[in-house]
């Protein structure tokens, strides 16, 4: 039996195994070098980013309740509407060099080296060293991989867990051994633990691949996934059950719940509320926009089949989406005569599927959704277009591959064509550029004398401009540019180039120049913008931090806009109002509240002193209850309320975070200093 199992277990050796070449170490060094020079380059400038995660990542390195649970505070009141382990990194890195925008970002430009590099290995192994360099440079060159490997958001380790989940179960295509599943289970289940259910678009075509390819007879192979599915299970739910069963009194309040639960967050706010728009929590109670908005898509845009190609995501990701289909579809057809183990064929499905499944989703998706998310695109689209083309290069000498690889070169040309013509001002001559030379590499690869001759290697550099210039010009772009605030975007500035109500480089109320205000989509989704519209300088910087003015929503119920911050842009306090807040700050178990992560999240950073933030990220949770308030009041635990700030529940009038300020303002003396206004609630 034994025997028996290990012969089935081993009948899927590598097609092609890769040859070292004498160059691929100093190109490999080059490209990780490269990429790590280019997501490192001036991140400070960015000052502390997404605030709201940021005011996290302090409270985790000064307190290790704060740490497990992912806290917006030290003193723990509630937690960020996400697990924690994005912020475990970043926590670990403050706490060992101190709290500051280097600390809390290079691990996150050290995770978009990673993923590179693991996804060269994970492409090298199956088809080869160029194949391999090519999907690096591609995942590297990506401007949303630009932007959120540079950022704080939990995007950058998801992105890696997830290409290190296809590399395991490529491993478990080759061999058939159940310790990989299992691997895979557990990538899977640390990517639940960074950013819950969106891990588990890849969890289908993971488990398809394996269905179709592993090695075992079929009835192994059901049993060896239900293993990775025990892997999964296990490597994420230690953390909920803990959570769960850890008495709701003596920890935070779970942010984005409204019933303290983080099952609830987990299907709810984070889960199926994502796909069907019905949020419970969310800006304008489940996903319906204030203006009424066409499409399907409320306030985050309109839903369909072309929703990645639109202005909003188009230049994060869509460079070379339609390249990437047809070489899946190529290089199927390519090995479809191989054995069903057949490792090549094996990787376009999982990495074909992960496109397909992933993309369909965001596009259809009616609830929350920003641009960035995108970047969940990027390797599939890196490898398949890595693995595609070098695999059909090396059989140029077929007629219908030459005009595969002329069709693909010339969907690319007209997807930057597209692209680069929603912004004439941004490097004008690129456009006419890509177009003449893509043409021309596209006509090139029609001719067999010319790809077999001594002009190949200007062909081959041809091809590589055409489908890597109009990205790279983007990624450019977004290293260069600060970006702060909770809606941010890769490369410049677009007309409706925003992923919900926000948008421009800076994202909504972040660096960069805010973009142009949308005629329509999710722009006019907001409808009649709440009075006090205007300029409002980037939140979430270090003070000194080089930013420029990105547009924000002010004055609604509480404000979005000034120093206090608001429901999307972090507060930035002057040094009168830190100065007024650290007075006696080691008596008090916050030093001030505020309503709104964000509002709060400012405050926090300056003074590296606990700030509660009242209802969380929309200001909409139920924590804490008017009551619970007026006992930390009444108990001396609170020394400030800050007025303005965060919406107060969502963009409704009700809610406790408006019950709260309706009683501070009633009972307590307004003080304005810096042009903000302080309730010292001891007095």
């Amino acid at each position: 039996m034994t025997a028996t199992v290990e012969q089935e277990s081993v009948v899927a050796p590598l097609p092609e195994p890769p040859r070292s070449v004498r160059w691929e170490p100093w190109a490999l060094g080059a490209l990780l070098v490269g990429t790590g020079v280019a997501y490192i380059w001036g991140l400070g400038a960015s000052g502390w980013a997404n605030s709201f995660y940021a005011a996290a990542v302090q409270a985790g390195s000064v307190s290790w309740k704060a740490f497990f649970f992912g806290s917006s505070d030290a003193a723990n009141s509630i937690t960020v509407d996400k697990p924690p382990m994005s912020l475990w990194l970043m926590s670990l890195s403050v706490r060992i060099f101190g709290l500051s925008s280097w600390a809390m970002l290079v691990p996150q430009a050290l995770l978009g080296v990673g993923s590179v590099a693991l996804l060269w290995a994970t492409v090298r192994r199956y088809f080869g060293a160029a194949a391999g360099l090519l999907a690096g440079l591609v995942l590297a060159l990506t401007p949303v991989a630009a932007l959120m490997f540079r950022f704080n958001n939990p995007d950058a380790l998801l992105v890696l867990l997830m290409i290190a989940a296809v590399w395991a179960m490529m491993r478990a295509v080759e061999d058939g051994r159940t310790r990989w599943l299992v691997l895979v289970g557990v990538f899977c289940g640390f990517g639940f633990l960074t950013k819950q259910l969106q891990v588990m678009l890849v969890v289908p075509p993971l488990a398809s691949t394996y269905l179709i390819a592993g090695p075992p007879k079929l009835g192994r192979r059901v049993l060896q996934l239900f293993a990775a599915l025990g892997g999964l299970i296990v490597s994420a739910g230690w953390w909920l059950a803990i959570v769960e069963l850890w008495p709701a009194d003596s920890r935070p309040w779970i942010g984005g719940s409204q019933n303290n639960s983080i099952l609830e967050l987990t299907l709810g706010y984070n889960g199926l509320g994502r796909l069907s728009g019905n949020e419970t929590g969310s800006v304008g109670g489940g996903g319906a926009a204030p203006g009424g908005a066409g499409g399907g898509g409320g306030m985050w845009g309109t839903t369909g089949i072309t929703r990645l190609f639109e202005s909003a995501q188009g230049g994060q990701i869509a460079w070379l989406i339609p390249a990437a289909l047809i070489l899946l579809v190529a290089g199927i057809v390519v090995r479809g005569k191989a054995p069903r183990v057949d490792t090549q064929r094996a990787s376009f499905i999982v990495w074909g599927l992960w496109l397909l499944v992933t993309g369909l989703t965001f596009s259809f998706m009616a609830g929350i959704f920003h641009a960035y998310y995108t970047v969940a695109l990027a390797p599939a689209i890196a490898a398949l277009v890595g693995s595609g083309s070098v695999l059909l290069w090396r059989r140029r000498e077929t007629v219908w591959v030459r005009i595969v690889l002329a069709v693909s070169l010339a969907a690319t040309v007209a997807m930057a064509w597209v692209l680069l013509g929603r912004t004439p001002s941004f490097v004008p001559w690129l456009r006419w550029t890509i177009l003449a030379v893509g043409i021309v590499a596209a006509a090139a690869m029609l001719i067999p004398a010319i790809t077999r001759g001594r002009l190949v290697v200007v062909v081959v550099l041809a091809a590589l401009f055409t489908g890597l210039a109009g990205p790279s010009a983007y990624a450019i772009d977004t290293i260069n540019t600060p970006h702060t605030g909770s809606i941010v975007s890769a490369g410049p500035g677009v007309q409706g180039g925003m992923g919900g109500p926000g948008g421009g480089r800076g994202g909504f109320g972040g660096a960069g120049d805010g973009g142009t205000r949308p005629t329509g989509g999710a722009g006019a989704a907001m409808g009649t913008p709440p009075t006090g519209m205007g300029q409002a300088p980037g939140a979430g910087a270090t003070p000194g931090a080089a930013v420029t003015t990105g547009t924000a929503i002010d004055g609604a119920r509480g404000g979005m806009g000034g120093s206090a911050g608001g429901l999307l842009r972090g507060s930035t306090p002057g040094a009168a109002v830190v100065e007024k807040l650290e007075e006696n700050a080691d008596q008090f178990t916050w030093v001030a509240a505020a309503i709104g992560s964000n509002s709060a999240s400012g405050y926090q950073l300056a003074t590296e002193s606990p700030v509660m933030a009242i209802g969380g990220f929309n200001g909409s949770d139920p924590s804490p209850t008017l009551e619970q308030f007026q006992q930390y009041v009444a108990d001396g635990k609170i020394h400030f309320f800050i007025a303005g700030g965060g919406m107060g529940g969502g963009m409704n009038a009700e809610g406790t975070a408006t019950a709260i300020s309706t009683w501070v303002t009633e009972n307590f003396t307004a003080t304005t200093v810096d042009g903000v206004t302080l309730y010292d609630l001891t007095v």
